[in-house]
């Protein structure tokens, strides 16, 4: 279980949440600008906040606004909207890097039919192909939380359909707290079991599906 209460000055208004994540994905859903993606940030522990907490699984990460442990001993696993993928590492070298298990990152691999392009670099696969690198390389982290920027927004309508279904097929075998960031109703509705509507900082509205 995720517990988050995050308190932050931003630039037009306080950012001001507090809500829970189980072993299900939760959507972050509202106009831009709204702090959604400053939520991601805030728990991955990658900018600092005025005051809150955050607890995952028992453990206490963040409290009083402070960092418990390291950052890097929150086993977070983060998916960043532009991917942030290794331009001089092959697809390989991106999703060893951070991976907890070769076996558990190349069973990922192959299920999501990236394993003929291990030797590949960036540029030379399709942007359908770099999504499912950059989710194959958080989740091969084995983290206790996936924290997604809107994973499916520079996808066409087919890479779009498969990597949703992708998304849910892998939650479902790994069964970890997920919150995505999407501007996409349509990618909320159909991925969510939970969604946080957000405006202006401020959680407005929680819908469970």
């Amino acid at each position: 279980m995720l517990h988050v209460h995050i308190q932050k000055k931003m630039s037009h208004f306080l950012l001001d949440v507090k809500f829970s994540v189980g072993k299900e994905i939760a959507v972050l859903f509202g106009p831009s600008g709204a702090g959604k993606t400053s939520i991601l940030n805030s728990v991955a522990g990658l900018t600092p906040i005025q005051n809150g907490v955050v607890e995952l699984g028992g453990r206490s990460l963040i409290r009083d606004g402070k960092a418990q442990v390291p950052v890097h001993q929150f086993n977070v696993g983060y998916m960043f909207q532009d991917y942030a993928l290794f331009p001089h590492k092959t697809v390989w070298g991106n999703i060893a890097y951070g991976m907890e298990s070769k076996s558990f990152a190349e069973q990922l691999m192959k299920q999501l039919n990236i394993f003929p392009l291990r030797d590949a670099y960036p540029h030379e696969i399709s942007g359908g192909e770099k999504q499912r690198v950059a989710l194959i390389r958080a989740f091969a982290t084995q983290p206790d939380l996936l924290l997604l920027d809107e994973p499916f927004a520079a996808l066409d309508d087919e890479n779009r359909l498969k990597s949703r279904q992708e998304l849910l097929d892998i939650h479902k075998q790994w069964q970890i707290p997920i919150i995505m960031v999407t501007h996409s109703r349509e990618d909320a509705q159909v991925v969510a079991d939970k969604i946080l509507y957000i405006e202006e900082g401020k959680l407005i509205e929680e819908v469970e599906k």
